[in-house]
């Protein structure tokens, strides 16, 4: 399953002991980690990007659910991520990215104190107990949010709604005049055919995911042996 993962650190020497055990868990093959940074919440309440890391350049992280949960978390729009990127955690917050709803959001917010270090992961697993028992062993709090799920409550949320002013225009429509009945219907028809786009995009947002997960496995199981030696170097790669 595709989830947003963040475990909070009381320093950062653990949070990079913390990414480094993450690693290592997708070495063994426990999980998939498709992009990951560590921040750190400031004294004055801004955070800012210690490290990131992704298999493709670091322009990807805006746009992305983990750069939209950054710049979120980021306090003052304009934040520097990095001298070397030229991109600010302002330029990452579009909530519509973050697909972990406001509520993750305020979890971490209250989780994530001054003077805490995170690491922040976009991740695939497919049981929680090894990076749970791996953080724990390190002292951190983990805080995670399956994406695909969030993704599909906000979409059933929607077409909830539209079903409910459906019902209502149906009502009126019973009761209504010949010429109101002529709108009306126009209204109820097309709100019928926002449903059913909703619903035929929830089936191709699935398959989409689904599809993407089994190509990741495949190219992993693949690959393992050059992933794990590549894995290996990076985390005794010295920070900068």
């Amino acid at each position: 399953m595709e989830r947003m993962l963040v475990v909070i650190f009381d320093d950062e020497t653990k949070a990079y002991e913390g990414k480094a055990a993450l690693r290592q868990l997708e070495t063994e093959g426990s999980i998939t980690i498709n992009r990951a940074a560590v921040v750190a919440k400031h004294a004055d309440g801004t955070t800012g990007v210690k490290q990131y890391d992704d298999v493709n350049p670091i322009g990807t992280l805006v746009g992305t659910s983990l750069g939209g949960l950054i710049g979120l978390l980021g306090g003052p729009v304009g934040l520097a991520v990095g001298a070397a990127t030229g991109l600010t955690l302002g330029a990452l917050s579009d909530a519509s990215n973050v697909c972990v709803g406001e509520d993750y959001v305020e979890e971490v917010l209250r989780s994530l104190t001054p003077g805490k270090v995170a690491v922040v992961a976009e991740i695939e697993e497919g049981w929680t107990t090894p990076v749970d028992t791996r953080m724990a062993a390190l002292g951190g709090t983990v805080i995670r949010r399956a994406l695909y799920e969030v993704r599909d409550q906000l979409r059933k949320d929607e077409v909830d709604a539209l079903k409910a002013d459906l019902a209502q225009l149906k009502e009126e429509f019973a009761s209504a005049n010949a010429k109101r009945r002529t709108k009306l219907q126009s209204r109820i028809d097309q709100l019928q055919a926002r449903i059913d786009q909703q619903k035929k995009r929830a089936q191709e947002s699935l398959q989409a995911f689904q599809a993407r997960g089994a190509t990741r496995r495949e190219l992993f199981k693949k690959y393992a042996s050059a992933v794990g030696r590549a894995l290996k170097e990076l985390v005794k790669t010295p920070l900068t």
